[in-house]
């Protein structure tokens, strides 16, 4: 597979969105952290996932927040790069 397609083909994809946003919920977006709970769930299955002892519901989530983290850095900094001066 091409890699450079398959980023063409996704910025191409996404890019259209942010001329959706407003100037104020790009900067929302691109300040955007995890709330404090959320952060501590995820280090503490950080943890249990680096000494091996995650249970397989607690790997799905950890892959869960893990995909949504991807998503997000992706999201934020193109959010940076067109919409945030």
């Amino acid at each position: 597979m091409d890699s450079t397609i398959l980023a063409d083909a996704f910025n191409r994809g996404i890019d259209p969105l942010f001329d959706l946003l407003t100037p104020d919920q790009a900067q929302r977006i691109a300040d955007y952290h995890a709330d404090d709970v959320l952060q501590e769930r995820i280090e503490w299955l950080a943890q249990r996932s680096t000494s091996g002892d995650l249970t397989d519901d607690e790997r799905a989530e950890y892959e869960g927040y893990a995909r949504a983290n991807r998503f997000l850095s992706v999201l934020r900094a193109r959010v940076r790069r067109r919409c945030v001066s």
